[in-house]
């Protein structure tokens, strides 16, 4: 079924996603955020700053108006960096209604409040149903069609359906998943576990420094999700290690690269002005060692990186303190009673 569809963001992502959406049949608006990026788009079809190469199809309707994006439209995709998430819901809330879906196609948490998107577009537009599309989903190989599974989540099966339906392609598989605690933490922590990915090759270390980092970064990531209530199995999926293996081995993800030059020697400001695009795992490194704190999780990666990235630690200090850490089992304790699952509220 046709929808009208609003994609809010004209970044990478936000092109991808309107590109394919159009493609499957739907009414696309894509809001800019400057009325200069409308008129650069608009001239050219094509986002040279973020996707070049990659034509935006002319039944694209651009607009740097969001009262006019929203206006009748069912489904809103938010791909808005996610430190200016809650500032722009509370720009759209007067102009969302009660019918309308919300997806939100960014990964991070808030630094001040630790919650997840889905919790500030909720707590800001509690009039709108909101759904999560996450997983290992590079912008520039979607707006290329080259094949991708993601996950939808929502607190709905109804809505997670919808959703799923409107999105799904012969070359973007969408599965469904009730856990969006699980899926929303996947999608933000892997970011973190990223730059320490990059650190490691900007250090010039080998495959088996990254096969152990991605793994123990897993291990921690899981270990705070089942805490918050997420099910161990949305950690084992495409949301989890499906997320994680894309973005801390491809050259496509800021995360890696910006780790990479601070493994080089290059200051956060300098990695962050060189890769010249939003870096989300700065982000949220902080708001994830926080929840480790208030949850009480060890998580001595996401510590090391807080201290590359904030207090000044050089990145080799920091592998040489993760790697004579106490002895201990892989299977600790702590990590063992991974039993809790999540289902859908409307079954």
């Amino acid at each position: 079924m046709t929808q009208n569809v609003a994609v809010m963001g004209a970044g990478s992502w936000g092109t991808a996603l309107a590109i394919l959406l159009s493609k499957n049949g739907h009414n696309v608006t894509l809001w800019c955020y400057q009325e200069e990026e409308r008129i650069m788009l608009e001239k050219s079809r094509e986002n040279l700053s973020y996707l070049p190469g990659v034509l935006i199809p002319n039944n694209i309707h651009l607009t740097s108006d969001y009262e006019e994006a929203l206006l009748d439209k069912k489904i809103i995709v938010i791909t808005i960096p996610s430190k200016f998430i809650r500032s722009n819901m509370e720009k759209f809330s007067p102009y969302l209604k009660e019918d309308q879906i919300i997806v939100n196609a960014s990964k991070g948490l808030e630094n001040d409040t630790l919650l997840t998107m889905s919790q500030v577009i909720s707590e800001v537009v509690p009039q709108c149903a909101v759904a999560v599309l996450s997983g290992p989903s590079h912008a520039e190989e979607v707006a290329r069609d080259i094949p991708t599974a993601c996950v939808i989540s929502s607190k709905s099966k109804k809505v997670a359906e919808l959703v799923q339906d409107v999105f799904m392609t012969p070359k973007f598989r969408v599965y469904t998943n009730p856990d969006l605690i699980g899926v929303e933490l996947g999608g933000a922590l892997k970011n973190v576990i990223a730059l320490a990915a990059g650190i490691v090759d900007g250090l010039g270390f080998g495959d088996n420094t990254k096969a152990a980092l991605m793994t123990r970064g897993m291990v921690e990531i899981t270990r705070l999700g089942v805490a918050m209530g997420g099910d161990i199995q949305t950690f084992n999926g495409l949301s989890g290690i499906g997320d994680l293996i894309v973005t801390c081995t491809s050259m496509h993800s800021r995360n890696r690269r910006a780790g990479i030059l601070i493994g080089q020697g290059k200051s956060l400001e300098e990695a962050l002005k060189e890769v010249q695009m939003v870096v989300e795992g700065v982000h949220s490194a902080k708001a994830a060692y926080a929840l480790s704190k208030k949850y009480n999780v060890e998580m001595p990666i996401i510590r090391q990186i807080i201290e590359v990235l904030f207090e000044g630690k050089s990145p080799k200090e920091a592998v040489v303190d993760l790697m004579l850490r106490d002895k201990r089992s892989e299977h600790q304790k702590e990590d063992i009673h991974w039993t809790h699952s999540v289902s859908w509220k409307d079954e």
